[in-house]
């Protein structure tokens, strides 16, 4: 199953699956907990697997120290059993046994955050993907279940809260001032959902009745201090709870479901069986500390973690090639949990669009670089890197296309198969592809390519309007560029939604010829399987202007050359919001690429009216949704600018987008002033889709309006961060402020601003990394200033957290500064990654990737990028971690 060689790290390769050569029926396990040093005594029941190839027991350790080996009692011999690279491998070994080992471990010194570890003095775990290795000798792999009895000793004064998987079924006093607690989960579960918590923690607390009478603790544990801010993620819970009972017929099959917040956490949560352990960004909210974009990714985050206990636990994935089963499934899921608590079209579609939004800046570059891989990977050499957006979001676009190709009820008989069939099981991506074809009667071989190829597809599509035949034709022809490992692509079974508007706007009913009845819809879905396919419309009276693409139907770049009047009539008409935000994106990046290259040729700068009338035309037009209208006036960002580009200008790009902001501006101040006006909210702070919305839409119009030097727009936000009474708008307010332009007075207030918020929420962690974010983005925030900035009492990379808030968002979110000319971001990344590669590999890894696409820019800035991935690569203990990302960069 593993490959190596000296002069390259291990590989492991999907095709060489080998299944495991034990099962494991029961796992029983004691901790004795010590920050210093923990016993672990561990007890399994284990039988061979006479279908696998593997002869002796294959057990994974890592930092640990043996200290028992037994088998049915007895000790095994020291020239039975070895010790190599991180396996333990015991020969000759019976049918059927009673494993017992005994590990000792060190908690404290743990940094990587993954194992056994202690925050705060408390104990946490994380063991996906190969953390529970760092805390016993095991089969750790996914296709390994068991059900699992764990008992807890300690102190009781240090460690008065004692927490595991399932169902609390003893606990009670111990001499000598310990306690313990015994836990048992009656499921089956792969060791990588094993959790244990331990320490001073408060609880609120929940009775709640489900959908068939039975009654379920629901509980959010935090640390002493924190229990003001719990409500809404036990809100978010409850209405995850009633969801998947609703939409899915699924219910919690606990006594209990456990949620625990902790500040050092590499992930955002973790689906452990009953007990998830979430970072505390995603659970901790009041109207003081969280903006509404906290609350809503409380709510997605907390619905993705429940929704794991069917789509992950229950049914798990049989290796880790197979991780957007479970990860791109469950995405999907809390998407739409999201979007149906909006309840309204639009709320769907901005919820779609901000989806999207993501998938195309992160995603499609992604797909673009020497990192890219498929939704399921043929190899890898350390599983954390693949906890990637082509995992979990375009995973999530592959099940959406099932949806769409489906409809919404066989969509659903394909879940409820898949559930049947599999329920207590480790399966493949293509086990639910199969139920979604069995249950539908469709032929779905082809989708299998979207599992298999990596890269993002391209569909052109090319027009004709036969006046005589009142006859309308689109073909439609698909490619895919080549990636790492994969020069040629097959066709791809690409779902393209498409509709047809009239000279009024009005969506025409669709007949497209060859179906079998006629249809009534105004939106059909052509189903693209060939290289190149032609659909035709019969009885289309006049020429039609299409929406291609509607809803992003398919996670594919769309080309098509609308004019800039067929892209207006979109923008004003389209019955599909998605495609209405489309066509403004597309007038505008349109004009980004246009202005940016004119910044490149010396050229004056000119913004064309048409634009701006039709931005200003959806600013005024109160029966839009004012979330919505904010997503129109917001531009491309200059990520995805510098995606239009085969050697991109990150300088040059910037330039561009601000001279756009500021015409607007310009052009457009008393219609952003008006909509400041009209959507204020005043009175006590609400969360809700409607409240959000009128302060999403007021905070855009301030950013606008504070990109021209005027005194009255400073004030105006100076007065927001003075008397706002929530996060959102006094944080709105201050990163306004810092990013203005303005008088050397009106710098003055700014940095004053900026140190009163440090002073007001110094004790507030969460609020504490949004200063950092908020001036590691700032436009005048360079190399010299993160380095400042990493020097403040409050800075530290060993907590991911505040390592991401400040080190990440320069790195990746401050392209111009990030890229500056003397190769001083690209000394600071250098040392970054050196310095999180001694302390948390995962998280040292994910800012790796910052360089991974140097060969797109100028070669000026290419040698310089090359060196400073080359100083990463030359760099003594690296983690497998880093050097697989800083080795397939340099080989790009």
């Amino acid at each position: 199953m593993r490959t190596d060689t000296p002069s390259t790290p291990l590989t492991i390769y999907r095709k060489d699956y080998i299944a495991p050569g034990f099962w494991v029926d029961t796992v029983e396990m004691g901790f004795d907990l010590d920050p210093i040093a923990t016993h672990v005594a561990t007890r399994m029941t284990m039988r061979r697997n006479p279908e696998s190839s593997e002869k002796d027991i294959v057990l994974f350790g890592e930092s640990l120290k043996l200290l028992q080996l037994r088998i049915n009692g007895v000790s095994v011999k020291k020239s039975s059993y070895s010790i190599e690279n991180g396996i333990l491998r015991i020969r000759n070994a019976p049918d059927e046994l009673t494993l017992d080992i005994e590990t000792l471990i060190q908690p404290a010194k743990n940094t990587s955050l993954s194992g056994l570890y202690v925050s705060n003095n408390n104990f946490f775990t994380q063991c996906e993907a190969e953390g529970f290795r760092k805390i016993t000798f095991f089969p750790d792999r996914p296709d390994v279940m068991a059900k699992y009895t764990v008992m807890l000793r300690g102190d009781k004064k240090k460690y008065p809260v004692l927490l595991s998987n399932g169902n609390l079924i003893a606990e009670g006093d111990l001499p000598g001032g310990r306690h313990f607690a015994k836990w048992e989960d009656p499921f089956k579960k792969p060791s990588y959902l094993f959790a244990l918590v331990a320490g001073k923690l408060v609880c609120q607390q929940e009775k709640y009745k489900l959908k068939s009478g039975r009654k379920v603790l629901l509980q959010v544990w935090v640390e002493d201090g924190n229990l003001d801010k719990t409500q809404h993620a036990m809100d978010s819970l409850k209405n995850s709870i009633r969801w998947d009972e609703e939409r899915f017929g699924l219910e919690l099959d606990l006594d209990r479901f456990m949620i625990v917040a902790v500040s050092d956490f590499n992930m955002g949560a973790m689906e452990n069986k009953g007990l998830n352990i979430f970072n505390t960004k995603y659970v901790l909210a009041n109207p003081s500390i969280a903006t509404d974009v906290d609350y809503a990714g409380i709510e997605s985050v907390v619905g993705h973690e429940y929704f794991h206990n069917w789509t992950g636990n229950r049914v798990t994935c049989r290796d880790w090639f197979q991780l957007s089963l479970k990860e791109g499934l469950t995405v999907f899921r809390d998407q739409e949990f999201s979007a149906d608590l909006v309840g309204t079209a639009t709320g769907r579609a901005v919820k779609r669009i901000e989806d999207v939004r993501l998938l195309r800046q992160v995603q499609f570059s992604e797909d673009a670089g020497p990192m890219a891989h498929p939704v399921r990977p043929d190899s890898f050499v350390e599983i954390n890197n693949f906890y990637t957006v082509t995992i979990y979001e375009k995973g999530s676009e592959v099940v959406r296309m099932y949806y769409t190709l489906l409809g919404h009820d066989g969509f659903r008989k394909g879940m409820d198969l898949y559930f049947q069939r599999h329920d207590g099981q480790a399966v493949e991506c293509d086990d639910f592809r199969a139920a979604m074809a069995d249950s539908s009667g469709r032929n779905l071989k082809q989708f299998e390519r979207w599992y298999s190829q990596a890269g993002t597809p391209r569909v052109k599509v090319e027009s004709s309007y036969d006046k005589a035949s009142k006859t309308y034709e689109l073909t439609l022809s698909q490619s895919c560029p080549a990636t790492p490992g994969q020069s040629k692509k097959l066709p791809f079974h690409i779902p393209v939604a498409v509709g047809l508007l009239n000279s009024n706007g009005k969506d025409l009913v669709l007949n497209l010829e060859g179906q079998a009845t006629p249809s009534k819809a105004t939106t059909v879905v052509l189903e693209l399987t060939s290289a190149k396919q032609t659909f035709r419309f019969t009885g289309v009276a006049k020429k039609p202007v299409p929406s291609i693409l509607r809803n992003f139907s398919a996670p594919v770049v769309l080309e098509y050359e609308y004019t800039d009047e067929e892209l207006g009539h979109l923008l004003a008409h389209d019955s599909d919001a998605f495609n209405r935000w489309e066509a403004g994106q597309r007038l505008a990046m349109r004009r980004l690429v246009k202005l940016t290259k004119s910044v490149l040729q010396g050229e004056a700068l000119e913004l064309d009216s048409m634009f701006v009338e039709a931005l200003r035309s959806t600013l005024n037009d109160r029966t839009l949704d004012p979330s919505f209208r904010e997503l129109v006036l917001t531009l491309p960002s200059e990520a995805m600018v510098a995606e239009e580009f085969k050697e991109v200008n990150p300088q040059a790009i910037h330039q561009a987008r601000q001279f756009m902001r500021s015409s607007l501006t310009q052009q457009l101040r008393a219609d952003l002033l008006t909509a400041y006006e009209e959507n204020l909210t005043p009175g006590k702070y609400s969360p809700d889709a409607v409240s959000a919305a009128k302060r999403g839409l007021k905070n855009l119009a301030l950013s606008y309006l504070l990109e021209w030097p005027e005194d009255a727009t400073f004030a105006l936000a100076k007065t927001q961060f003075d008397e706002a009474q929530n996060m959102t708008d006094r944080l709105a307010a201050l990163t306004a402020l810092t990013n203005f332009s303005g008088s050397a007075k009106n710098a003055k207030v700014s940095a004053q601003a900026l140190q009163k918020f440090f002073r007001d929420f110094k004790k507030e962690a969460l609020v504490i990394d949004k200063w950092f974010m908020l001036q590691g983005t700032a436009r005048t925030t360079d190399a010299a200033k993160v380095r400042e900035l990493m020097k403040h009492p409050a800075f530290t990379l060993s907590n991911p957290n505040r390592a991401r808030s400040l080190a990440f968002s320069f790195c990746n979110a401050n392209p111009s500064r990030f890229h500056a000319a003397d190769g001083s971001g690209y000394a600071l990344w250098a040392d970054l990654v050196v310095a999180l590669n001694k302390l948390n590999p995962q998280v040292a890894a994910r800012l790796a990737r910052s360089l991974d696409r140097w060969r797109k820019y100028p070669k000026a800035l290419q040698v310089q990028m090359k060196a400073a991935l080359q100083r990463v690569a030359d760099t003594s203990k690296l983690s497998k971690d880093v050097l697989e990302v800083v080795t397939k960069a340099l080989a790009s």
